[in-house]
């Protein structure tokens, strides 16, 4: 019964905490607001928010880290759950060999022309991908701990496959295969999947 009560009294507080910054940035905002909302009964807590007003846009997560260390573990909780893991990063272009130049999942662009960005609605200009079949396409991924370029963290799309990229392996798309040279096979690298397929 008291922890029935715990629970409860943490859950108000919470929600009257979620509702105050709303407010507060609804109040302080200069022109239209909307705010969105997706899967708030259907888990434990609020999935995700985006609030939009004039000047500025914030999407915020309210879902659930998970770290995992399987591919099973990632089908299973993928979409409840903020997956967290470890794994392996390495690159490709459109001219690797058994590559056709288009990724393999809608809208399958053709990257031939060395456009290795997708433009996402909510993330901007981002990474293409490729990863294994349990995580589905349109899957934002937060990528960082990786020894290359100028060793930025940054956000990728899961827009491809591959038959070499099962497991945790994720593979980074460049202009040509004899770019890929500056990645190599990275490992322990951190995975974060933001969202989960469109």
């Amino acid at each position: 019964m008291v922890r029935r009560r715990k629970k409860a009294i943490i859950s108000y507080f919470l929600t009257v905490v979620y509702v105050f910054v709303l407010a507060f940035i609804i109040v302080t905002g200069k022109g239209k607001t909307k705010i969105t909302t997706s899967n708030v009964n259907n888990v434990k807590s609020i999935q995700s928010s985006r609030i939009e007003n004039d000047n500025n846009v914030f999407n915020t997560s309210y879902r659930l880290n998970k770290l995992v260390t399987n591919v099973n573990d990632i089908k299973k909780y993928g979409k409840e759950y903020q997956i967290e893991f470890k794994g392996t990063l390495t690159g490709y272009g459109p001219d690797c060999p058994g590559c056709g130049g288009k990724v393999g999942c809608y809208p399958n662009p053709d990257v031939r022309n060395g456009n290795i960005y997708y433009t996402d609605k909510d993330y901007g200009k981002i990474r293409i991908l490729a990863a294994d079949k349990s995580i589905p396409c349109g899957s934002i991924v937060h990528i960082s701990n990786y020894q290359f370029v100028d060793n930025k963290e940054f956000t990728g799309i899961v827009l491809d496959r591959g038959s070499a990229i099962v497991g945790l392996t994720m593979d980074l798309l460049y202009p040509s295969e004899k770019d890929t040279a500056v990645i190599g096979r990275q490992r322990d690298i951190n995975f974060k999947i933001e969202r989960w397929g469109w």
